[in-house]
């Protein structure tokens, strides 16, 4: 856990190059919603793929989509690397002439959107997406909310480290496994 000032690359850099301090090693993704700043530093510091979160950026080929969306959903929904590249290219390409921003974010985005999918298939629906981090930020908006105004970052850490120790203990008690080793 850190607190920073923003999202940028240099904050990620350095909260990264502590946990690679720490002992952190063997990452094999990074699933993140679309932050130019944390993907520069996974592959500056920890130099392995990162996945754009497949939810946040469904969302944002929907908005541009309008009635055409099934077609953009569509790009979803193939189970191996092969045919999602291929009905991804078929539907970027379809939306190329009536929707070019929409076209444009497909091509931009392509590679960090199928990331996940060169992992073990019995894996890929636990990591194509922030779900779970989205729920601990939830919850931890929740509880510091509850607080208002800290008098300082050390308060923060407290109630923060509190929540995230709380959180690691259920996983650690848990009969099924997030995902299995």
């Amino acid at each position: 856990m850190a607190i920073g000032p923003s999202e940028a690359e240099p904050f990620w850099t350095d909260f990264l190059r502590g946990l690679v301090r720490r002992g952190l090693k063997g990452v094999k993704l990074v699933i993140s919603d679309a932050h130019e700043g944390i993907k520069a530093a996974v592959a500056r510091v920890l130099g392995t793929s990162w996945q754009r979160c497949r939810v946040h950026f469904q969302r944002s080929a929907l908005a541009h989509a309008g009635e055409n969306s099934r077609r953009v959903v569509a790009a979803f929904a193939q189970n191996d690397h092969v045919s999602a590249k291929k009905q991804w290219r078929q539907v970027a390409d379809q939306m190329r002439g009536k929707l070019p921003k929409l076209a444009t974010l497909m091509d931009d985005a392509e590679e960090d959107v199928f990331a996940y999918m060169t992992l073990p298939q019995q894996h890929r629906a636990k990591l194509h997406s922030t779900n779970p981090i989205e729920r601990l930020n939830g919850e931890i908006k929740h509880r510091t909310d509850v607080v208002g105004i800290f008098p300082n970052e050390k308060a923060i850490t407290r109630l923060v480290g509190a929540i995230l120790m709380e959180q690691n203990e259920e996983c650690a008690v848990q009969r099924s496994r997030y995902m299995t080793l």
